[in-house]
């Protein structure tokens, strides 16, 4: 009851807040186990926080990252961060849960975050979830629409996070348009295995699957095994709208992204009114931690009907018209 408290409290605090600039300078570091250029997970992290870098100036918001770092490495980091003085530590990924709650006993004055996780940490830890059922929900309306096999595939990492979240608001979404679609899901096992991710996308090729999806960072190696069939009316719905930017984009019918700027801005402001931590900061459409964007040059695949199905879907989520019961969905 108190986590679920916890996080409609903070949902209305974000819904249209706008944020001023911070009263004294912020030291911020990030740590990823991609990097800050993998045109997904890290990077809408790090984009984040140099836009809020960008607006309030680098005089009022210093930023340092560590990229390619996995768990048995990131506490060296994070620990150095700390002791050099950093205000808030962002370990951007549920596998660092056990670190950042072990490293914030040992610096109590210093504001820790990590994500995705819906759980409400100490009184100096911040964590973030966006409710990613609601973007996997429209890309799956227009899966549901498009596909001409009635075979759609979903790459997922770790069935946990708002991977999770993601995958099953999608089939929610397909289900909701196409009864009938036959989904097939697989697992890679990791967040950022971009070959085994290539590899799941040919096997659901060669099964008939001509839409999938995939979340996490290792997408890009499913979109990447779509593009090499060019001339075949094969698509892909991205959960990061710099897919659309990659020379795979032209497979891309439409993305949504994370805007984590809201949820940085957020801890800045909450850190300089004494609030360090101990709460979860959601994510949606309504509170601006969603970016969707349609890919116009993919032509006639995406038809007015559909363009129209996904916004009314958008909409009515935005409006809470839609209740998405992602959690009610086994496979």
């Amino acid at each position: 009851m108190k986590r679920t408290l916890a996080v409609l409290l903070a949902l209305m605090a974000l819904a249209g807040t706008v944020y001023g600039a911070p009263k004294s300078k912020v030291k911020i570091a990030l740590i990823i186990e991609s990097t800050v250029d993998d045109k997904g997970w890290g990077q809408a992290m790090h984009d984040a926080i140099v836009a809020v870098q960008n607006k309030y100036g680098s005089s009022m918001i210093e930023y340092n990252y560590s990229e390619k770092m996995k768990p048995v490495d990131a506490g060296s980091a994070a620990r150095q961060y700390a002791s050099r003085g950093f205000d808030i530590i962002i370990a951007h990924g549920a596998q660092f849960k056990n670190l950042i709650l072990e490293l914030s006993e040992d610096f109590p004055k210093t504001t820790f975050a990590f994500g995705t996780n819906a759980d409400v940490g100490p009184k100096n830890v911040f964590t973030y979830m966006p409710m990613s059922e609601e973007t996997g929900y429209i890309n799956g309306v227009i899966a549901g629409m498009v596909t001409k096999t009635n075979i759609i595939g979903i790459i997922g990492p770790v069935d946990a996070g708002d991977s999770a979240r993601y995958n099953r608001g999608f089939w929610l979404g397909v289900k909701s348009v196409n009864p009938k679609a036959d989904i097939k899901v697989a697992h890679t096992g990791s967040f950022a295995d971009f070959v085994k991710a290539g590899e799941l996308a040919h096997t659901h090729i060669k099964a008939g699957a001509d839409v999938l999806t995939g979340a996490a960072q290792q997408a890009t190696g499913g979109l990447r095994a779509v593009a090499e069939y060019k001339d075949k009316q094969i698509w892909w719905l991205g959960q990061d709208t710099l897919q659309l930017t990659m020379p795979e984009g032209f497979k891309v019918i439409a993305a949504c992204s994370y805007d984590y700027a809201p949820v940085i801005e957020a801890m800045i402001d909450k850190r300089q009114a004494g609030v360090l931590g101990g709460e979860n900061i959601p994510m949606t459409f309504e509170n601006g931690g969603f970016v969707f964007k349609y890919n116009d040059k993919v032509g006639s695949v995406l038809t007015s009907a559909i363009r129209k199905a996904a916004d009314q879907a958008r909409a009515d989520i935005t409006a809470k018209k839609l209740k998405l019961d992602w959690q009610a969905i086994k496979y």
